[in-house]
């Protein structure tokens, strides 16, 4: 009989912030799958999960995900990793790979989902709690109200994005933009909504910042901005 997979996101940061569902599945799986970069790679989701579940070694598995930037290699090597997961799971094993924030966002598991999905085996996927979630909460401050919508994007698709975006939803969320802020500072500006950003970096972790967008603080990959039509 094959294993399931189970996809797992462990939240933002905090270890209470990790759901019961996904602690049981993580003590209950054979395996433990890890998405890194490189070998002997630090796991930020695998840090996560140790604070609240207790994790043998021998259960942790790493899986390659390279960030090459020539699209063939990079697809190459997730089907290479939907086949070693594969091959774990044709042993009978059950699987829960991890994943920061909520699985179902920006969330290197996808790319094996939906393989493993057209090859016929059993996956699941199991909710946690995205950083802008949990960054707005920190911040006292709703995400939308009333007849309100918001977007999510990400800073990668560039200040042009963004600025179109703005023009859709009343309020905005763009991940990953610690980079980028800067940029989307000085747009903010041009319209007068400088005031209307919130900065929400390593939510839950070390050198965690909530609060006003300052475009001369230097920010970390795990930054996320939450633009508001009114604060």
């Amino acid at each position: 009989m094959k294993g399931k997979l189970y996809g797992i996101g462990v939240g933002p940061g905090d270890p209470e912030l990790l759901t019961l569902k996904a602690k049981r599945l993580i003590e209950e799986c054979d395996i433990v799958a890890v998405p890194v970069k490189k070998a002997g790679e630090n796991s930020v989701a695998l840090n996560i999960a140790k604070g609240a579940v207790s994790i043998p070694e021998e259960k942790v598995k790493e899986i390659l995900f390279t960030m090459n930037k020539d699209k063939e290699k990079r697809e190459a090597c997730r089907q290479a990793a939907a086949e070693e997961i594969m091959g774990y799971l044709d042993e009978g094993k059950n699987i829960a790979m991890l994943a920061l924030g909520d699985i179902g966002i920006y969330s290197t598991y996808a790319y094996v989902h939906k393989r493993l999905i057209k090859a016929g085996y059993e996956v699941q996927m199991i909710s946690g709690i995205p950083s802008f979630c949990a960054g707005a909460s920190k911040a006292n401050i709703s995400i939308v109200e009333g007849n309100e919508g918001f977007g999510v994007i990400p800073s990668l698709k560039g200040i042009d994005q963004v600025e179109k975006t703005l023009d859709v939803f009343d309020n905005l969320v763009i991940m990953k933009v610690g980079n980028h802020v800067k940029e989307v500072y000085d747009l903010l500006a041009a319209r007068g909504k400088e005031d209307n950003a919130i900065i929400i970096s390593n939510v839950g972790m070390e050198g965690e910042y909530v609060g006003p967008l300052d475009p001369d603080r230097e920010y970390g990959y795990f930054t996320t901005m939450i633009i508001k039509s009114e604060l």
